[in-house]
């Protein structure tokens, strides 16, 4: 009967032959390695897969994709491809619909603009999400191949902009030739063309001269790659557990680092040229970044389109650049405001909606949160920036119509204006909302627009751009927001730069209160004695330091921060400007030591017991705080392990700065920073007497900050500052976690060394 069934499709469907051969040859046992990895690369999956079932029921067209782990664990469930009125569950919005169920594709709504009256759709009710069980659930969905070209990225509107922001994009694609070498230690120099007669390509990055540890040779090339298009096989990720949360939560974090990097290490070549003299025409180092991912195929959720939430991404999470949110899969427009499957694409014949942002760019828009009134888009002349003709339910609009009749949920990203955001907004992903009605209206401009009422889902996490305007607000004014539950409005006394707030509405421990606020640790006399004291003196520099100087010979050639003090990448160790240093106070090297920049919260949880939030959005790659207490040496340590203290030891944090500013995924030959050399670690820290705010971070295997070491006030390298930066951008009032090392399950608090 299986076989049967496989040979009838591989007539049909080259691609469901591919996935069918996967599911023949393993229903005796495991698919082979090779094979599955390719499957479970497409699916998000790493464990061997067990073939279940494939049926035909007459009627219904039922398909079964159940697949079991090695632990006998369901990983796909059901899916019955039905016409919309035969379920009340999420239908197959692939399966081409009856004529009798499902309304004509070309039938649209004649703008009136006598009548206002909201439009309900009376063919379709509501469904309801899907309910399925707490195990990773994705419904895949047979969509019969399109007999049209797919445009090389994505389907899109028909927009001048767009269109010429894409030929832009495909055009930095196409110049960046060349990479940074495995040192990362490049400028922008013209390049000499293939066989020593082509022409000269102003954007390529070749390294420099080698001249310092660690200094690469030879550049790497980024060949130009035809693109694939992205998939209109719309899937849904029900439930996920831990284990599946902290891997795709892994899987989008890399993918982000390696974007930001990228970024980062651009603007920074760009900046090198010019000072040279030799940068011809500036561009978008957000495109330029986006472009090398998509040579090297690093861009997610591309070979599924899923409908709801995307695995790895959180609600509230935030995004610096829209560009981002391509790379990752939750917004496929670069410039348009709804993202949707294309009727051209799609086997009904009709669009679907995905996803929409929200940024104030249209004034009939009326945000109260959790009602969203969205105008769609089109009517408005580019170059005025307003409506001058009707809006049409086409495209996007006719996609969130069909959204509404098939009771599918819309993914909603909110743009909110900050002037700590290099593009001047930051996106927040909102979560899941639902349209449930819709009609044409006359806007403000005197022109018709067609109107969404969207409601969100319940049940779902706070939306960030809520949590960023509550926690403007309790900078404020915190007992006003607040009442009750404050123990104190700042536990540093003063200490600090900004205050530390301390905050338990659960029970009544005020333990942190009982020890000292210390903001810099104490180190022992002996470790800041004799050459580790003036380390041999600072940099001559009357202004900013600059390249060449001392300090810049001393981090390898290189500063580790740039202008706005974010991390460029991990290094074993980083000297900052210090009291031996003549350069200012302004001097970009001078970062971690200037203390906290944000403000903090300290607060009681039910699930980590203390731990710390902030008010502000932090920016991956920023200073957030240090480690701070007595420093002891590794005599001192052992002694007091013994009598019950609560020590940390700095040699047992993971080396996750490597992580950060790592390209290998696009520069295969790159490797960590292994300069300044970083010495075995034997001190501890004691926090039993006097502690500060980093040492409330609970702890996490797919932690949020990381330990970096830094010398700036002594030279003593085997006793650096524990200096923690985050790994990815930080919304208000997400806990920030740590990798500690040594933990008692994957998911726990902090275990500080004790003995009993």
């Amino acid at each position: 009967m299986v076989r049967a069934i496989n040979e009838a499709n591989r007539s049909n469907n080259k691609k469901r032959n591919r996935w069918f051969n996967y599911f023949e040859e393993g229903r005796s046992g495991n698919v082979p390695a090779p094979r599955c990895s390719l499957f479970s690369q497409a699916v998000g999956l790493t464990s061997p897969l067990h073939f279940s079932s494939f049926l035909v029921v007459p009627k219904i067209s039922l398909k079964i994709f159940s697949f079991r782990s090695q632990k006998g664990h369901e990983l796909f469930a059901p899916f019955c491809s039905r016409s919309p009125m035969e379920s009340s569950s999420f239908p197959d919005l692939n399966l081409i619909p009856s004529s009798s169920s499902s309304p004509r594709p070309n039938r649209t709504i004649r703008p009136n603009r006598r009548s206002a009256r909201p439009v309900r759709s009376n063919r379709l009710p509501l469904l309801p999400l899907l309910r399925l069980p707490k195990t990773l659930t994705l419904a895949p969905i047979m969509v019969p191949s399109s007999p049209r070209a797919p445009h090389p990225l994505q389907a899109l509107s028909p927009n001048p902009d767009e269109e010429a922001l894409f030929a832009e994009y495909y055009r930095l694609a196409h110049l960046f030739l060349s990479a940074a070498a495995a040192g990362g230690r490049g400028v922008i120099v013209p390049a000499s063309g293939a066989g020593g007669g082509g022409g000269r390509d102003p954007l390529s990055i070749v390294p420099a001269p080698a001249s310092g540890p660690g200094a690469g040779a030879g550049a790497i090339v980024v060949q130009q790659k035809k693109r694939k298009a992205r998939s209109s096989e719309m899937v849904r990720v029900s439930s996920l557990g831990v284990r599946d949360q902290i891997y795709f939560r892994d899987l989008v974090r890399r993918a982000r680092i390696t974007y930001e990097s990228l970024r980062s290490l651009l603007i920074r070549e760009e900046e090198k040229a010019d000072a040279l003299g030799l940068l011809g025409r500036r561009t978008r180092a957000d495109l330029r970044a986006a472009a090398l991912m998509a040579n090297r195929e690093l861009w997610l959720n591309r070979d599924k389109r899923i409908i709801g939430t995307i695995p790895g991404i959180g609600v509230g999470d935030a995004f610096f650049f829209r560009m981002e949110l391509c790379v990752l899969g939750l917004h496929g427009q670069v410039q348009a405001g709804i993202d949707y499957v294309s009727a051209s694409r799609s086997a009904s014949g009709e669009p679907v909606a995905t996803s929409i942002i929200v940024s104030g760019g249209y004034e009939d828009d009326d945000d109260k949160g959790d009602v969203l009134i969205y105008t769609g888009h089109g009517g408005r002349d580019q170059k005025l920036n307003k409506h001058c003709v009707d809006q049409r339910l086409e495209g996007g609009n006719l996609a969130l119509e069909r959204s509404m009749a098939y009771g599918i949920e819309i993914r909603v990203i909110r743009g909110v204006k900050s002037d700590k955001s290099p593009t001047g907004k930051i996106y927040f992903y909102d979560g899941l909302y639902k349209v449930v009605e819709y009609w044409f209206d006359s806007g403000k401009s005197g022109f018709g627009v067609y109107k969404y009422k969207m409601l969100r889902i319940e049940g779902q996490e706070e939306m960030g751009s809520v949590n960023l305007r509550i926690a403007e607000n309790l900078k404020v004014n915190p007992l006003g927001v607040k009442p009750t539950g404050y123990l104190s409005l700042d536990m540093s006394l003063g200490k600090e730069t900004f205050p530390v707030m301390l905050f338990n509405d659960i029970d009544n421990d005020q333990e942190p209160l009982l020890f000292e606020y210390l903001p810099r640790p104490i180190f022992p006399a002996s470790a800041l004695q004799g050459k580790f004291a003036y380390g041999g003196g600072g940099c001559e520099c009357s202004t900013n330091c600059s390249i060449g100087c001392f300090c810049a010979e001393r981090n390898g050639g290189e500063f580790p921060y740039d202008n706005n003090g974010i991390l460029l990448r991990g290094k074993p160790l980083i000297f900052e400007c210090g009291p031996f240093c003549r350069c200012p106070p302004s001097c970009p090297n001078r970062v971690s030591q200037k203390g906290v920049r944000n403000r903090f919260e300290v607060f009681r949880s039910k699930e980590t017991g203390w731990g710390v939030r902030s008010l502000d959005v932090i920016r991956a790659g920023t200073f957030v705080c240090e480690f701070s207490g007595f420093v002891l040496t590794k005599q001192q340590s052992d002694v007091l392990a013994m009598n019950g203290e609560s020590l940390v030891y700095p040699n047992r944090f993971p080396s996750r700065w490597q992580e950060w500013g790592d390209i290998s995924d696009v520069i295969p030959d790159y490797v960590p920073p292994n300069f300044p050399l970083l010495p075995d670690l034997g001190f501890s820290i004691d926090v039993s007497r006097a502690r500060n705010v980093a040492c409330y971070l609970s702890h996490s295997c797919s932690p949020n900050v990381f330990v970096q070491f830094v010398l700036f006030d002594h030279y003593n390298a085997s006793y650096p500052h524990l200096m923690i930066f985050a790994t990815e951008n930080i919304p208000p009032f997400r806990e920030l976690s740590i990798d500690y090392g040594v933990v008692d399950e994957c998911v726990g608090k902090l275990m500080l060394e004790s003995s009993h």
